[in-house]
């Protein structure tokens, strides 16, 4: 699909019903050369989304010793105060793609009652994929389910002052080994599972919507069209495009954050390269260079192959982890597990009412946030490769898939770092977060070999993060024309670099979330308006 023109691309195959509008895509798009590179730039979307995330970098470049404590500050201020917000919106989303999945409303083809599906299953699911869970799940695939085991057995721990300190989920399990581990590993499904696939979903689903049926442009002002009709072509259209813009570009900074210092620091570990930020920083231009190429290759030829070769290889390294860890242990938790997290989604998912602040606070909301403010690009990157798909199909290879995957993904790595801590072996327990992994496999068989995997798949995740980010980036920032010159992609995705380097330079990690949490929270209302125009789009539509 992605490299058709445009015009194939948004012209509808059987009957759909189409919003009439005057509005032409591009239409306030500014055409200009500068040397040999042309540029084909929303006026308004362009300047001021590229202006503020410039001035912010600049700005925490200038003052990286005194903005540190600011972004912890603001990070822990926004999740204590916001969390009933953020876990309450994610039930909503979770809900909805439910009911879209068994109402008549599943009928509904992306692209017209006709459209064929442009990606065979396997590609299509490789691309959303590595696109939405990619670095995430290397990070904290060993490190949270053997954080919240370890909070669980140290159960409830109150302060002076009478409130808990511990940040063990719900009530904990106090010495009981098995409770503490069905308790955490369902704490942690909840947070790679239904919740974060459903706020993909639902965005990604929008955007299908109004662009393939609609004849709108593929951008986040045209999936508010039900609500503010024609003055999505102003500001508040800007508004809403500028707001994707930067929400985008912090979250995928601040994954490349976390994708830099666990690529670094598993170097450090088989090769001694000096951890830190100067090799963080190294690893993010090389791997942002690396990003450009497959950015210039396009989407069939660049982010395609690279999302299927690295399923390849985290497949081929779950196998393995199976296969010479305890391999009963994980497919007997796989059951238990599942019933873990049914058995506590209420509870883990409740708003109000929270005794453990420290987990539904320090974990849930800030996962909510960081998620929320990925939505973009990965709901318009799944968009662009769905085109074809019924409402139903959609709803369920984009929600209990990956969430499928997720659970086996965590269920094997959990399950052996958890092992080896119960069996004397420390070494996991004690290391820093992000060589979490890489000690957990110095435990298992070919650890060498394994570990280097590790590492490519961190890079590959990475590249693949941040050329289909800088991808979909570039399309709101052009008012919806998904086949822009090359050069703006090469801007956007050099952008991206930049901006992860000046959230480590100025506050590491704590920076980088400081960041998703800020940004979540302006995009967590978008998504909520977009439920709305969602379910009024779909109601219009023919169906199959």
């Amino acid at each position: 699909m992605s490299d058709k023109s445009h015009d194939e691309l948004m012209s509808p195959d059987g009957a759909v019903t189409p919003i009439d509008t005057d509005y032409q895509i591009g239409q306030d798009n500014i055409a200009l050369n500068i040397g040999p590179f042309g540029l084909d730039i929303h006026n308004r979307v362009f300047v001021i989304s590229g202006s503020m995330v410039a001035l912010f970098v600049v700005i925490t470049l200038l003052f990286r010793q005194s903005v540190g404590p600011l972004f912890s500050e603001l990070r822990n201020t926004l999740t204590a105060q916001l969390d009933w917000f953020f876990i309450g919106a994610g039930n909503v989303f979770v809900i909805l793609c439910l009911l879209l999945v068994v109402s008549p409303l599943g009928r509904v083809r992306l692209g017209g009652t006709e459209a064929k599906p442009d990606y065979t299953y396997v590609g299509w699911f490789s691309m959303l994929f590595a696109a939405g869970m990619g670095i995430g799940l290397m990070f904290y695939g060993v490190s949270e389910p053997l954080s919240h085991y370890a909070a669980s057995m140290g159960g409830v721990v109150e302060g002076a002052n009478g409130l808990r300190t511990d940040w063990s989920p719900l009530g904990g399990a106090m010495g009981n080994a098995e409770a503490a581990k069905d308790l955490g590993m369902a704490a942690t499904i909840y947070h790679w599972g239904l919740h974060p696939w459903a706020i993909y979903a639902l965005l990604a689903l929008s955007l299908a919507l109004f662009s393939f049926n609609k004849g709108l442009p593929l951008t986040m002002r045209s999936v508010f069209y039900p609500i503010f009709g024609e003055r999505i072509w102003g500001w508040p259209g800007h508004i809403i495009d500028i707001t994707a813009v930067v929400a985008t570009l912090f979250g995928l900074a601040t994954s490349l954050g976390f994708g830099a210092s666990q690529a670094a620091a598993g170097l450090n570990y088989l090769f001694g390269i000096p951890d830190g930020t100067p090799t963080q920083i190294v690893l993010i231009i090389g791997i942002t260079g690396l990003a450009l190429s497959s950015v210039v290759a396009g989407l069939d030829a660049g982010v395609k192959r690279l999302s299927e070769f690295n399923m390849l290889m985290a497949t081929l390294l779950m196998v393995f982890v199976i296969a010479v860890g305890p391999t009963l242990s994980i497919f007997s938790n796989l059951v238990s597990n599942m019933g873990a997290y049914f058995e506590n989604l209420p509870a883990l998912s409740m708003p109000f009412g929270r005794e453990d602040a420290n987990y539904s606070q320090g974990w849930t909301a800030f996962y909510w946030a960081w998620w929320m403010s990925w939505s973009p690009f990965v709901g318009m990157f799944i968009a662009r490769v769905s085109r074809g798909r019924t409402v139903r199909e959609f709803i369920i290879c984009v929600l209990l898939i990956p969430t499928s995957v997720c659970v086996m993904w965590m269920t094997a790595f959990g399950t052996t770092a958890i092992e080896q801590l119960q069996d004397g072996y420390r070494a996991v327990v004690d290391a820093e977060l992000p060589l979490q992994l890489f000690s957990m496999l110095d435990g298992l068989p070919l650890s060498g070999i394994t570990s280097m995997i590790g590492i490519i798949l961190v890079v590959v995740f990475f590249v693949t993060s941040s050329d289909s980010g800088s991808l979909v980036i570039d399309t709101i920032s052009a008012g919806g024309k998904v086949d822009s010159p090359v050069p703006q992609r090469i801007f956007w995705c050099s952008f991206v670099g930049l901006v992860a380097i000046s959230l480590l330079l100025g506050g590491g990690l704590s920076a980088l979330q400081a960041m998703v949490v800020s940004t979540g929270l302006p995009f967590c209302i978008v998504l909520l308006l977009c439920a709305f125009s969602l379910v009024k789009g779909l109601m219009s539509e023919p169906r199959t």
